[in-house]
């Protein structure tokens, strides 16, 4: 189900742009940075990529396995998994790639700092978990957010470096979603050019199956390879049913 309050900012951002990522975008973060250092950015080149057959299984691709059905996207467009095997969602209109969401999934058993929250959290790595029970839902939404907490740390002091003062780094408030059967969080962060205007936005959810973290990230950024929209219009449009996606994956 579509959230009010996400539609009424695709349209307040619609109307405003690209003064609307000046005044409106800051008051929905959780943090804010304002780097002192100055260093030029390298921008990146964006491979194409084209949407897949719905009716064709694309081996390797993950989102084959996991996009639900009955997917609500605007009218006209398209989500189905793109061709290869990087695991890279398409949303596309009129045959013509707008952007893509990326899946990452990675195995807990490696991945010590994820373990640490786990336990601080009280739940013992490799313990099989009954998400039936509120508490251990409590327990892996707290391991999730303070997995968050280091990343944006990290990604803050990244962007400090690379960006100097020419953008104002904010992060966006922690929410809990369902990522399919999944308790997780919907994450995100975003920057804005010193003199006005958008310079990039993050929107990422993750969730913990017992064995597997699930990152799934989206974003308007030139200088990203892959799992962006080209056009920040498109991300705007499309934001809104970002969390209906999540909550109907296969998880």
């Amino acid at each position: 189900m579509l959230r009010v309050y996400h539609i009424f900012i695709a349209a307040l951002l619609l109307l405003l742009m690209p003064f609307g990522a000046k005044f409106i975008l800051p008051y929905f973060s959780g943090t804010k940075v304002e780097p002192k250092n100055q260093v030029a950015s390298t921008s990146k080149a964006s491979p194409p990529v084209k949407p897949g057959n719905p009716s064709t299984p694309i081996g390797g691709n993950v989102w084959q396995k996991v996009l639900g059905k009955n997917i609500v996207v605007p009218s006209g467009w398209q989500v189905v998994p793109c061709q290869g095997t990087e695991p890279l969602l398409c949303v596309s209109a009129k045959g013509e790639v707008l952007g893509t969401l990326e899946m990452s999934v990675s195995q807990v058993s490696q991945n010590p700092n994820f373990q640490k929250h786990l336990a601080d959290a009280g739940i013992s790595f490799g313990t099989k978990l009954d998400y039936k029970n509120s508490s251990n839902q409590n327990k892996v939404l707290a391991a999730l957010k303070a997995w968050s907490g280091d990343y944006y740390a990290a990604l803050s002091k990244d962007r400090q470096k690379g960006n100097g003062n020419k953008i104002i780094f904010s992060t966006h408030p922690l929410e809990n979603i369902s990522v399919g059967k999944l308790p997780g969080i919907r994450y995100g962060f975003t920057g804005i050019k010193a003199e006005g205007g958008l310079q990039e936005q993050y929107i990422s959810y993750a969730a913990f199956d017992g064995n597997a973290l699930y990152i799934i990230s989206t974003a308007f950024d030139p200088n990203a390879a892959k799992g962006k929209f080209e056009k920040l219009e498109n991300l705007v449009i499309f934001q809104p049913y970002l969390d209906a996606i999540a909550e109907n994956l296969n998880l």
